[in-house]
């Protein structure tokens, strides 16, 4: 993958060497380890050299930081204590101009014929012509906060069709999501106008990760793996019960209130990823309720079912990362979050 002396050879080397400094030799059997407190005395991780903060669509958007107990968390003295740094959070971004869209409704304009006419008793505003152009949808818009460790790597024995065990490398994102309620509510003020008001409710965490690889135009849906989740949980926090994708859609996430965090903690696992990537991201959906629509009017026809020609895009979060080894050491020591270049993080409609 790389020529002595080229300049990927030289930051490979440089990435491996900083890795060592910091980690120290590897011990497989209990890497999880390093991520806990009061284990404090190793250095700091070394970052990689990426950009900056992350931004949010369409603007750039706050940085993610490293998680910190602003609250206290429920249960927290039955699970494992975390050293500081070692997980990030992207806050939650859910914007007032979210709640509302201007659209034709192309299905009344385009569905019915003869609409343009002029009343003679009534304002042109009236007719249903022109009700349907131009007109506003107002919704609720909710968002989670996402925290994570950086994408982490193990080996388990999976079982095949073939009733035979065969040893696969599993890689892995391990995550919470917290509901900070304020979410954002469109409402019908007397004198006509909308305000938005911040209102607390229980959502549900319907996700999809999907790992890309830009650079080899392959893309990697997270996929339900119990053996390796089991192995996972047993590595990260035995006392953790971690939920798959499949789980944690199943259940609401709490409102966190009166200075409690009430975080529900997931998982998301990958196989037969292509070791010769180098930069990947993970784009993640679920995390808030934002859209965007778009109409081609022009192939609505009277008689198409409704929403024929119509494009849907969800706010989606893309975390970016880079491992700058090789394929022949796939090793989690050498993944870095963000990457040199990008944003660590940005928000998307995809």
């Amino acid at each position: 993958m790389f020529r002595l002396g080229s300049p990927r050879f030289v930051v490979a080397a440089i990435g491996l060497a900083a890795s060592l400094l910091v980690v120290g030799p590897s011990i497989p059997a209990r890497a999880a380890d390093a991520d806990t407190a009061p284990a404090a005395k190793k250095p700091a991780a070394v970052k990689a050299p990426a950009a900056k903060a992350g931004s949010a669509a369409p603007a750039k958007g706050p940085a993610a930081k490293p998680a910190k107990a602003t609250a206290r968390v429920e249960g927290a003295d039955k699970f494992r204590v975390l050293a500081p740094g070692v997980e990030v959070t992207i806050p939650s971004d859910q914007r007032e101009e979210e709640t509302e869209s201007t659209h034709d409704i192309v299905e009344i304009l385009q569905g019915i014929p003869d609409l343009k006419w002029t009343p003679k008793t009534e304002p042109n505003t009236q007719t249903l012509r022109e009700l349907a152009t131009s007109t506003i949808f107002r919704r609720d818009i909710w968002c989670l906060e996402f925290t994570f460790k950086p994408v982490r790597m193990l080996w388990v024995d999976e079982p095949q069709p073939s009733g035979k065990m065969q040893r696969k490398l599993i890689w892995y994102l391990l995550y919470h999501v917290t509901n900070r309620g304020q979410h954002l509510h469109p409402q019908r003020t007397q004198d006509g106008t909308y305000e938005v008001a911040k209102v607390d409710a229980d959502v549900r965490f319907i996700p999809t990760f999907v790992l890309e690889s830009q650079e080899y135009k392959k893309a990697y849906l997270d996929r339900v793996i119990p053996v390796a989740i089991e192995a996972i949980r047993r590595r990260e926090d035995p006392n953790r019960k971690l939920l798959d994708s499949v789980e944690i859609s199943a259940q609401a996430i709490p409102v966190s209130s009166g200075g409690i965090d009430k975080p529900v903690w997931g998982v998301a696992t990958w196989e037969d990823v292509d070791s010769k990537i180098d930069f990947f991201s993970i784009a993640i959906q679920g995390l808030t309720n934002a859209y965007q629509w778009t109409d081609r009017p022009q192939e609505f026809k009277t008689g198409d079912p409704p929403g024929k020609g119509r494009s849907l895009t969800e706010k989606t979060l893309l975390l970016n990362f880079w491992r700058p080894g090789d394929e022949f050491a796939e090793d989690q020591r050498f993944i870095r979050y963000g990457m040199p270049g990008k944003v660590d993080y940005t928000w998307v409609y995809r």
